[in-house]
């Protein structure tokens, strides 16, 4: 803008002076309106915008001048401002950019990660001799640092933990060191999500291998614990038998197997009146005839 008030200046004065020699109006009034173009282009050229959420960071001779915030402001025409946008972004770590880690085990994981980060106005300069841009800001400071952390902390965990058990934990230690590592450089990360880890396919056959041996190991066990209380089982069952066959034995003597007998037969006897018990008395054991009409 500077360069076209410049150059309209020059035309003016050129219009200024033909219209002079020639004696035209023509000529003058064309110089008039060179000079107010060339008026108005210097005061564009010393004022300069800067929109809202934006802070501009001014640039005079190499020299980096104060944070400009929102609205209107004065400067030198050689004065250049590099604005920075202070809302939030989301840097998308997935698909062509998904993040390859490994864990403490070797295992490769691809995890899926958003990172919202923001400018912080206060730290502009900071930003601007970093990076110099704020597309800069993201591929030179959000980007690679993020990458560097992520791995990190994957490396501290096994492949289980990282897409299971833990990964809550890893993703609130990511943004925990996220936070630290870029706080000091002028950039305000809000927060960082892991969206989604999943195991490489080498890893998910190595899982799925692990997963079948355990379930047959389980499966060896449970058969074994079966056996076992079986075992147990018959085991209890014949000492109760045994002790029971015992204690039968002792309470038995030929008087209570001999009335035991009576009473048998005397039962069936009384279907038919007369019986003829082999139950017998005394050493020869002579049957015994048995009665059923009478009691």
């Amino acid at each position: 803008m500077f360069v076209l008030s410049v150059l309209l200046l020059i035309a003016a004065v050129a219009l200024f002076f033909t219209g002079r020699v020639r004696d035209e109006g023509g000529w003058k009034l064309g110089a008039a309106l060179g000079a107010v173009g060339a008026v108005l282009a210097g005061l564009f050229a010393c004022v300069h915008v800067v929109s809202a959420y934006e802070v501009g960071v001014p640039v005079t001779f190499g020299k980096v001048g104060t944070p400009l915030g929102s609205g209107m402001h004065l400067k030198s025409p050689f004065t250049d401002v590099t604005t920075f946008s202070t809302r939030p972004v989301d840097l998308d770590l997935n698909d062509d950019d998904v993040v390859e880690v490994r864990s403490s085990q070797g295992g490769v994981l691809y995890a899926d990660v958003t990172v919202k980060w923001a400018v912080d106005p206060v730290r502009a300069v900071d930003l601007y001799r970093l990076a110099g841009s704020e597309d800069a800001v993201q591929d030179r400071l959000v980007l690679p640092d993020s990458r560097e952390i992520i791995r990190n902390v994957f490396a501290q965990h096994t492949s289980e933990e990282g897409y299971a058990s833990a990964r809550e934990a890893i993703g609130s230690q990511i943004e925990d060191r996220v936070k630290e590592r870029l706080a000091p450089r002028g950039i305000d990360v809000t927060t960082v999500n892991l969206r989604n880890v999943r195991p490489s396919k080498q890893l998910q056959e190595q899982i799925d291998k692990k997963i079948q041996q355990e379930q047959a190991t389980e499966r060896a066990v449970e058969a074994s614990r079966t056996a076992k209380a079986e075992s147990e089982r018959k085991r209890i069952e014949a000492e109760g038998t045994a002790r029971a066959n015992e204690i039968l034995a002792r309470s038995l003597s030929d008087k209570v197997l001999y009335n035991e007998c009576l009473d048998a037969f005397r039962e069936a006897a009384r279907s038919h009146p007369v019986y003829a018990v082999p139950c017998g008395s005394g050493s020869g054991r002579t049957p015994v005839i048995v009665d059923g009409s009478k009691d």
